[in-house]
């Protein structure tokens, strides 16, 4: 894992690798973030290349599959006695509910700050992907490891924009994309009255919580992995 992310900090520092990095790994978990955020929130996003559509007001459709889905894992879990699974399900019905009951103002400021918060959650969690069981089907295929390049990939590109914009708010990326519209940041800044300082301080907050609890993982993982010798 400590392999991975340095060779992600490697693509990240060269201006041709960090092209290469946010196009082909980022963007997707990024739109991916805008679309969850928006589905647990009762939303019924569309993501897609380099933007998410998104509707104006809820849908009761949206709000019943992803409740749907939060049970059958629940029960899943249950039936096979797979905490991990169960407790996910009911923590993510917790997320619904308050997503599906804020104000649709609040609900819409989430979904922006949930692109780049979400692919930093995202990337955190195809990171932790790697630690399956020995024998699984993600180990036996090699997907753990394209999951590993992918989550790190895009954890450290979107960490380190936003590590850099709490230094030096001019890092921030404000302004309008071209054929999309204006930035997340701009976005949180003039439709939602977030200040520079709340953006930068609050993704970099996200950053370090996601990166810890990685790193925690990953000691958890090699002290099981000493001690089974």
């Amino acid at each position: 894992m400590p392999a991975a992310f340095l060779l992600a900090l490697v693509f990240h520092a060269s201006s041709t690798g960090h092209w290469l990095q946010r196009t082909f790994l980022t963007m997707i978990p990024h739109e991916l973030g805008h679309a969850v955020t928006a589905w647990w929130c009762g939303f019924a996003a569309l993501p897609g290349l380099w933007k998410t559509m998104v509707p104006e007001t809820r849908s009761a459709i949206v709000v019943a599959v992803v409740a749907a889905l939060e049970l059958a894992l629940v029960v899943f879990g249950w039936r096979t006695r797979r905490v991990a699974l169960w407790a996910a399900g009911a923590a993510l019905a917790a997320v619904q509910l308050v997503g599906t009951t804020v104000s649709t103002d609040h609900a819409q400021t989430a979904i922006v700050f949930g692109g780049d918060g979400g692919a930093m959650l995202i990337g955190s969690a195809l990171v932790m992907l790697f630690f399956v069981p020995p024998g699984s089907r993600l180990d036996e295929t090699g997907l753990r490891w394209g999951f590993l390049v992918i989550g790190a990939a895009t954890l450290v590109d979107t960490a380190a924009t936003w590590f850099a914009a709490r230094a030096n708010h001019d890092a921030i990326p404000f302004g309008e994309i071209e054929g999309v519209g204006l930035s997340d940041p701009s976005k949180l800044h003039e439709d939602f009255g977030w200040t520079a300082r709340q953006i930068a301080d609050r993704y970099a907050m996200l950053a370090t919580l996601c990166l810890v609890v990685v790193a925690i993982a990953w000691a958890w993982a090699v002290r099981r992995a000493r001690g089974s010798r």
